[in-house]
């Protein structure tokens, strides 16, 4: 049984490409970076703890975070469903594919067999479209392959998965109630989306999220050589996970400034295009800046080196500057911040 119809292209992120492949099934088309910004996608982490090999550095917001948020501005009808059961779990999925709507799964890629770097993340997330007596056949980023395909066996482990990120066979379909009308019709929506964003990381509840997990990030990556058992393995990886982990390079960066761009073209009032204009530029600034720091993490791993990563610190503390500085002026849209 597949579906037909599905865009198996594959996007920079695997929230967003599995999110457009179920928005495209109800006639919804929006491009990436739009899906990205107006699910309030971008943030920051600092994560580390003594059961981790080496420190993570997360630019986005929690798994399925931007999901939610895309459906309650957008008016989507949401359909998620979790169980403990394996059996039922695929009963669920099985039984919305075979009324040919495809579903969204999320999931630990390491247990996906075409996928290159076995790695842990149980906050994956692709989109369902079809499935036979032994595979299953899904679209998963353009790194990835775009249209792949999987064992039930395996997806089904995948699906299983425990630990950090992880949902209990987490499904999800979307509706649209009615059709969205122009993207000039998207401004309440895209509105209330860079206000949150902007206030979610100028007041983080903890400090090392947000603009003050970037300036924690600045004070510890300097002890990085210290504190990883295996630098010439570790070090090269986290830049790696920054750069190509379906970030889209910069660590989303990348995404939110082309968001903002996009933007750009759909507001006329002066004065709040400006303050895109200059959120955009910033982050275009910041973007550059983050690609450098991921270079010298690597070459601080390569060569043993602590003044790569000292530099990369005093980039990290200018970065800090210029995202703070950016999302103080996005947070100036239709009279300041707020949660939307």
């Amino acid at each position: 049984m597949l579906i037909d119809d599905i865009p198996t292209a594959g996007g920079t992120h695997c929230e967003t490409t599995a999110l457009g492949v179920l928005l495209h099934h109800v006639g919804v088309a929006l491009s990436e970076p739009m899906l990205f910004g107006i699910g309030s996608g971008l943030s920051f982490i600092y994560w580390d703890s003594k059961q981790q090999e080496f420190p993570f550095l997360g630019g986005r917001v929690k798994p399925f975070t931007l999901t939610e948020n895309i459906a309650r501005r957008l008016g989507l009808g949401l359909r998620v469903q979790e169980t403990t059961s394996p059996r039922k779990a695929w009963e669920q999925v099985r039984s919305r594919i075979d009324e040919g709507i495809p579903v969204g799964l999320q999931l630990d890629s390491f247990d996906l067999e075409y996928f290159g770097s076995r790695v842990h993340f149980a906050g994956h997330i692709v989109a369902l479209y079809g499935y036979d007596e032994d595979r299953a056949y899904l679209v998963d980023t353009a790194q990835q392959g775009g249209a792949v395909s999987t064992s039930l066996e395996s997806l089904a482990k995948a699906r299983a998965a425990r630990g950090p990120m992880s949902a209990r066979h987490r499904s999800f379909t979307v509706e649209a109630p009615a059709p969205l009308a122009d993207h000039t019709h998207l401004l309440p929506a895209i509105i209330s989306a860079i206000t949150s964003c902007a206030e979610d990381f100028l007041a983080p509840p903890i400090s090392n999220i947000g603009s003050k997990g970037i300036r924690t990030a600045a004070k510890r990556v300097t002890a990085w050589l210290d504190r990883i058992e295996d630098p010439g393995r570790d070090l090269p990886l986290i830049a790696l996970m920054m750069e190509r982990a379906g970030t889209g390079g910069a660590l989303f960066r990348n995404l939110y400034r082309d968001f903002l761009t996009e933007c750009t073209e759909l507001i006329d009032d002066r004065r709040e295009a400006e303050l895109v204009f200059h959120g955009r530029d910033l982050f275009a600034q910041s973007a550059l800046l983050w690609t450098m720091v991921a270079q010298l993490i690597e070459k601080s791993g390569v060569t043993n080196d602590r003044a790569h990563l000292s530099k990369a610190s005093r980039l990290l503390e200018d970065i800090a500057v210029l995202e703070t500085t950016a999302m103080t002026s996005l947070s100036g849209l239709s009279g300041g911040p707020r949660i939307g």
